[in-house]
């Protein structure tokens, strides 16, 4: 699949990029991607959750009344989950909710995904982004002129600190280095705008 490069003005540079097949011109594997997604929305809980059972509530143990001859229900102390103030019943206890899964998978899931965009047509390639000085405003109008809507993830050769900097305050716009993009990244994204150098190092990532 060939695309045309952009330059961070939006024009046509002239020149087209070829996209590996084998990384983004796969069947997209939908169970593969749930899989992946599932298990990163997985890994980002913190899992500290936590309620007082019986034995952690301060209050009196002494049995509200006698057993029986009152006519009421039988009742023990005032810690009781019945009780307001009382314990909860089987609460949430502190727990790891991470997840593991296959190499072989996850990099099956990233190539899916980037499949699934190839084939929506939802993939820019821009010149490598080379800024001068952080300015949010410059890379703003670059998305606008790229016309990249809401919700984009912008992907790196290397780290940039300028265009780190740049981007980091544009509500649903990521940027992030080749070798560090997933599968749920480029899901959420409406639009992947890969630098012309960050391919090479996808698919050496993938390979």
């Amino acid at each position: 699949m060939k695309l045309d490069v952009f330059n961070i003005q939006g024009e046509k540079t002239g020149r087209a990029v070829d996209l590996p097949d084998d990384v983004f011109g796969g069947e997209p594997n939908e169970h593969v991607l749930y899989l992946a997604v599932k298990q990163y929305l997985a890994n980002q809980r913190q899992g500290t959750h936590k309620s007082k059972e019986r034995w952690e509530i301060s209050g009196s143990t002494r049995k509200l009344h006698r057993q029986k001859g009152t006519g009421g229900s039988r009742k023990g102390d005032i810690n009781s989950p019945l009780f307001p103030g009382g314990a909860r019943v089987f609460g949430p206890r502190p727990r790891d909710y991470e997840q593991k899964l296959n190499k072989k998978v996850k990099r099956l899931a990233r190539k899916s995904a980037l499949s699934a965009k190839a084939k929506t047509g939802s993939i820019v390639i821009v010149e490598d982004l080379n800024f001068e000085a952080p300015k949010t405003k410059t890379f703003v109008d670059m998305l606008s002129k790229l016309n990249v809507g809401k919700k984009s993830l912008v992907v790196v050769a290397e780290q940039n600190e300028n265009a780190h900097l740049s981007s980091r305050n544009i509500p649903n716009t990521k940027l992030v280095r080749a070798q560090d993009v997933n599968t749920y990244e480029i899901m959420y994204a409406n639009t992947l705008v890969l630098s012309e150098g960050s391919i090479q190092k996808i698919v050496e990532t993938l390979a």
